[in-house]
């Protein structure tokens, strides 16, 4: 079995995808209090919000437990309401030599899709796949939708 691997999710949202991208961007602050069943925190640990370069500290919950991870932006694309984060330290580390996140929104007429990627290398074959990580950013998801449409 290898040891690198990708899992993506697509989630198809009604809110719009401007507004699920700035949200990452700007003010990922905002989520813990959209939705803190699935992230407690999150910071600037260096840089500014939405740029490039920056660090962002996350506080999450993940199978039940607290957990912390420090993310890089690697890369922004306003066009394709894409963001790329490299985890450079915390709990994912631990299991993973190096783990990516991405997300990039696409608009269907009136709705949008909401793709997630993870790229990752486990440490070893022992190391389980990041599926119930991934099912901690589909409820993310889904509670940051239920959010905008409230707001309508």
């Amino acid at each position: 079995m290898g040891l690198c691997g990708k899992l993506v999710a697509q989630i198809e949202i009604k809110s719009g995808g401007d507004v699920f991208h700035e949200l990452f961007r700007n003010t990922p602050h905002d989520i813990p209090n959209i939705s803190p069943g699935c992230i407690q925190g999150c910071g600037l640990h260096q840089g500014d919000w939405g740029t490039v370069g920056s660090i962002y500290l996350w506080n999450y919950i993940h199978d039940g437990k607290a957990c912390v991870a420090k993310e890089l932006i690697e890369s922004i694309d306003e066009e394709k309401k894409s963001i790329t984060f490299k985890v450079v330290e915390g709990d994912l580390l631990k299991l993973y030599k190096n783990f990516s996140v991405t997300f990039h929104v696409d608009t269907k007429g009136e709705n949008n899709l909401v793709t997630w990627t993870f790229e990752y290398e486990k440490l070893s074959d022992n190391v389980p796949y990041p599926t119930t990580l991934m099912d901690v950013c589909i409820a993310l998801t889904k509670d940051i939708e239920t959010h905008h449409l409230k707001k309508k």
